[in-house]
C-alpha cells in the first residue's frame, strides 16, 4: 500500500521478547519502547533484530534514572554520572554503526529537570518512567568503527567498508 509516497510495511510489529512495538514506513521505523526498559539496551536489541548495521536515531520520552558520560580528552576516559529523578527527555539523538561485529550506538540525550534546568551529555543508560518514542533510520549500508589510540576514542573507519 502506497501513502504519501511511502510504502507502509505493517500496521503494528512487536519483537519477540515485548520490550518494542514498531511501526516501518520506507527505511525508518517508528518506535515505541516499552515503560520501564533501558533505552540502549533496547534500541541495541532492535538494530539486532531488523538488521540494522548503520543509521541515526531520534527521540523524546520520560525517564526516571540516567547515566551520563562526560569524555575528558586529556586522560583519555570518560567520567560517568548517574541522576535518579523524573526528567524529560527533550532530545535524544545518536547515530548506529557496527564495531567487532556488533551494533553500535553513539547517543547524546538532553533531558529536563522538575525545576527547568537541563542535563545533557553522550547517554550511557536511562530508563524509561513514561512513553519513549524513537525514529530509527536504517542507511542500508554498513559503516564500521575502530578503536583511535591517538583519540582514546571508537571513530569511524571508512577504509574497512
Amino acid at each position: 500500500m502506497l501513502f504519501a509516497g511511502a510504502l507502509l510495511v505493517s500496521a503494528h510489529a512487536q519483537n519477540r521478547q515485548n520490550m518494542y512495538s514498531y511501526k516501518k514506513i520506507d527505511n525508518k521505523y517508528i518506535v515505541s519502547i516499552d515503560n520501564r526498559a533501558e533505552i540502549v539496551n533496547v534500541l541495541t536489541a532492535f538494530c539486532i533484530d531488523k538488521g540494522i548495521k548503520s543509521g541515526s536515531i531520534s527521540g523524546i520520552g520520560a525517564i526516571n534514572e540516567l547515566a551520563l558520560r562526560f569524555f575528558n580528552p586529556v586522560t583519555k576516559a570518560y567520567v560517568d554520572k548517574t541522576f535518579r529523578e523524573q526528567m524529560e527527555i527533550s532530545n535524544l539523538t545518536g547515530n548506529i554503526s557496527s564495531m567487532a561485529g556488533k551494533p553500535y550506538l553513539h547517543l547524546h540525550i538532553t533531558v529536563g529537570r522538575s525545576d527547568y534546568s537541563a542535563l545533557a551529555g553522550h547517554l550511557l543508560t536511562a530508563t524509561l518512567n513514561g512513553a519513549g518514542e524513537f525514529v530509527v533510520e536504517d542507511y542500508g549500508e554498513a559503516v564500521t568503527r575502530i578503536y583511535n589510540a591517538e583519540l582514546g576514542l571508537n571513530c569511524y573507519d571508512f577504509n574497512k567498508q
